[in-house]
């Protein structure tokens, strides 16, 4: 792939300037173009013309001059115009994940699905470091895969965080082993449907072959291998009896080898168990011996903002999982809760119909705190179902639920919503929620 001579990157985000600087080592000529005229942007570009690239920012239409490839930013939707006239020129698409990965010698483990890929690929990057061998955690999560590839190019493993925005400028990407956690409505907001998400997920199995490992939940192997047609070894992994790889409470118990005990872990409980499942799956198709995964999940800390603990006050427990940025996220966080849940919900929604959670607040929450744009359409959703007090901001949301929770209980902050209507991140939002809790009146 890629005897190319002149290069579009589209996108001067952290993917997007990973890949001008992947091709500038290529002897490439890059010219990088983003919609955007921002601080950001502009420091960006600023770096590129520096390896003589040509920069191009507020770009409203693709530059014109004869280019080879366009190397794509997960941010921009192939549905777009900006990218729809890089198609009509006829100019190919590339992900900046299938670029870096084109340039890698080692093996690949990617790991895809709907929620909790990150700490899958964090605890598993973490037990091949155990294991004496190198596996930068990039793609989605980490950092670029592209950068990744320059900074640590003899690496015997990538271990890559795979997302749906990624996988629709992807055509011969082939991890070796490939993971699907699950599969829930997300992101509907860019790619329109389920259905088409659904199928953009089971894209990840398409290139591989016989030798190859494909981990996928039981209920859905047989539309992920039709919709693919992947060539790879199927298992399956989850809480069901006849998976491969079982979840039960303690332990992941693989079909043909002993259990792998995991008692009192982070992903001990119903909701996060079917990734360990997936993650054990994984670990051994790479090699992986028991008693390094085991070590694995035992000694695995939640990551900033996913259902971490961030203080107790007056006996109330704060726990951000400012990562929740869909309903299913959402719920599964209140799942994972033991004690009563007071919820902080909202932000930018990415999906419309909010009405599925109303059996999970009914049986395990007490009240809902409600900001930014979703506060209306999630008050309406569950108006009967549970107490709605739409506070505008996360600091009132934190102050209301600060005067309201007993001890004893939990404020969740697992929104279902992206940040973006109050805050630049999802990291951002958390790192605010955190701050709240911790101030005195």
């Amino acid at each position: 792939m890629g005897a190319w001579r002149n290069a579009m990157v589209c996108g001067l985000g952290a993917s997007g300037l990973a890949a001008a600087r992947l091709l500038h080592r290529e002897d490439v000529a890059v010219c990088a173009v983003d919609e955007r005229d921002t601080p950001a942007s502009r420091a960006a570009g600023g770096e590129l013309a520096a390896l003589d690239a040509k920069v191009v920012l507020g770009a409203t239409t693709p530059p014109a001059g004869e280019f080879d490839v366009a190397i794509v930013s997960p941010g921009l939707s192939v549905h777009g115009a900006f990218l729809a006239e890089v198609r009509r020129r006829g100019i190919p698409l590339l992900s900046e994940l299938e670029l870096g990965w084109s340039r890698f010698r080692g093996r690949t483990v990617a790991v895809t699905g709907s929620n909790g890929k990150s700490s899958v690929v964090k605890a598993l990057a973490d037990c091949f470091e155990a294991a004496g061998q190198s596996a930068p955690a990039c793609g989605n999560y980490g950092e670029p895969i592209c950068r990744a590839v320059l900074a640590v190019p003899d690496a015997d493993w990538l271990v890559v965080e795979v997302s749906s925005f990624q996988m629709e400028t992807c055509a011969v990407f082939r991890p070796d082993i490939a993971v699907l956690l699950n599969i829930q409505p997300n992101h509907l907001d860019r790619h329109g449907t389920f259905a088409a998400y659904a199928r953009l997920k089971a894209r990840l199995f398409a290139q591989q072959r016989a030798e190859d490992a494909a981990l996928v939940p039981p209920e859905w192997r047989a539309r992920v291998c039709a919709w693919s047609g992947g060539r790879g070894h199927w298992q399956t992994c989850g809480a069901a009896a006849d998976a491969d790889y079982v979840y039960s409470p303690g332990r992941i118990s693989p079909r043909d080898g002993p259990d792998i005990e995991m008692k009192g872990s982070y992903f001990d409980n119903d909701v996060l168990g079917p990734n360990a499942a997936m993650l054990v799956g994984a670990a051994l198709a790479a090699g992986l011996p028991p008693e390094i995964i085991r070590a694995g999940l035992q000694g695995f800390s939640p990551l900033p903002h996913r259902a971490e603990p961030v203080g107790e006050l007056d006996g109330v427990r704060y726990v951000d999982d400012s990562k929740a940025t869909n309903l299913a996220a959402m719920l599964a966080s209140i799942r994972m809760q033991d004690r009563p849940v007071w919820l902080i919900a909202g932000g930018r929604p990415k999906e419309t119909d909010f009405s599925a959670a109303r059996p999970i607040l009914r049986e395990r929450v007490r009240g809902v705190f409600l900001i930014g744009e979703a506060a209306a359409a999630m008050a309406a959703a569950w108006q009967g179902t549970v107490p709605c007090l739409d506070c505008g901001t996360l600091a009132q949301a934190v102050a209301a639920a600060r005067r309201t929770a007993p001890p004893g209980t939990t404020v969740l902050l697992a929104p279902a919503c992206t940040s973006y209507d109050q805050f630049r991140s999802y990291a951002e939002r958390g790192a605010a929620f955190a701050k709240f809790a911790k101030e005195k009146d």
